[in-house]
């Protein structure tokens, strides 16, 4: 049957491989157990369906054995009655029966057989899809964890350019920290000369004065002698 085929192809593919191709593993994960889902119906019909027929070749074995019995039973109530040719008419009416019965025990084996197999295969199916079920979960929950440490790392690389950023922000308010330092000695160091100049001028001309001082008081000295 197809169907078991393909089941066979699905389990033994690589569900891993199968995720790391796709683009949304998430997505793949359903997809991947609704058709493995679907197969699961599908297996379960094929398996009632041969269940059916095994029980329907057990009913026809036990009928025709039924009736092998009953012919036998027929046999030795005619030979008890003394007829032996109706006797004889039983016993190859039961060599017929026994005939099919033997056709009967072949076809009931085989069916028994064939749903041994389904039913193993349908419950490892059915065990399969539980573990896979469980599998998502566990799953998802890495494909979660994968998209937040993504959007971290990319969380992470805005904060190194911030960190740069402020850097450089940091560096411009050193350079313009060090312009207006460097501003102020300027003004300072052109303030101090013309501070030496204006006390040097003071200097002589507080040393002219002295002088002229001086001089007045020596005319006003021998002013005061010739009177």
């Amino acid at each position: 049957m197809s169907i078991l085929k393909r089941f066979k192809d699905i389990m033994s593919s690589n569900i891993n491989a199968l995720l790391d191709k796709a683009e949304d593993p998430e997505k793949m994960i359903d997809q991947y157990l609704r058709n493995l889902n679907k197969d699961l119906r599908e297996v379960k019909s094929e398996t009632a369906t041969i269940m059916a027929d095994e029980k329907r070749a057990k009913r026809e074995l036990q009928e025709c054995q039924s009736e092998v019995n009953k012919m036998e039973t027929y046999a030795m109530k005619a030979l008890e009655a003394g007829n032996e040719d109706d006797a004889r008419k039983f016993l190859e009416r039961k060599q017929q029966v026994e005939t099919k019965l033997a056709e009967l025990q072949k076809t009931a084996e085989i069916a028994q057989a064939n749903t041994t197999q389904m039913r193993q295969m349908h419950d490892k199916l059915v065990n399969d899809v539980q573990e896979l079920e469980s599998r998502r979960a566990m799953l998802k929950g890495k494909a979660a964890v994968a998209k937040t440490q993504a959007r971290m790392n990319e969380i992470g690389a805005s904060a190194k350019n911030a960190n740069a950023s402020i850097s450089d922000f940091d560096r411009l308010e050193q350079k313009i920290n060090q312009s207006l330092d460097e501003a102020n000695a300027m003004a300072e160091l052109n303030q101090g000369d013309s501070n030496d100049v204006e006390n040097l001028t003071a200097k002589y001309d507080q040393t002219n004065n002295d002088v002229e001082n001086e001089l007045a008081a020596l005319k006003a000295k021998m002013a005061e002698k010739d009177e």
